[in-house]
């Protein structure tokens, strides 16, 4: 099967010191299973190198001491960053935005792009369930 990896599960599974604690049962075996597919967002790589070069996470126990070996560590493992195309801002310009409870435009970007590529999302962040109705297939991580 195929997945497109949330920011959040990008940290947590490749840069953090413990997985256990940051990962479900459920999101284990997704990320364990040698038959599955892993992608991510272009936009999801951008929020994860902001948040490297704006120091506001740090990979300890990682050998990561530049943002560029964030690219090599997520190309070693495999993990095919999909850029934003047209079809997926088609899809973003038709999605009902939750403004009031998600004003996260990086997320709708995300969710949009899932929701184009009839891809699940695995991510922690419990507001895109809002999307579910609109054709968001949801991994949620619960912590």
């Amino acid at each position: 099967m195929r997945y497109y990896l949330d920011t959040n599960i990008l940290i947590f599974t490749f840069f953090s010191e413990d997985k256990t604690d940051k990962l479900s049962n459920e999101t284990m075996d997704i990320l364990s299973d040698y038959g599955n597919l892993f992608y991510t967002s272009s936009v999801c790589m951008g929020e994860l190198l902001h948040l490297y070069k704006s120091n506001h996470i740090e990979f300890k126990k990682s050998n990561i001491k530049n943002a560029q070996k964030i690219l090599d560590a997520i190309r070693d493992a495999d993990i095919k960053i999909m850029p934003v195309t047209e079809n997926h801002l088609h899809t973003y310009a038709n999605l009902e935005i939750e403004y009031d409870r998600h004003n996260d435009p990086n997320d709708h970007l995300i969710i949009a792009q899932s929701i184009s590529d009839k891809i699940p999302v695995i991510s922690s962040d419990r507001k895109f369930k809002l999307y579910e109705n609109q054709g968001l297939k949801l991994v949620l991580n619960k912590r």
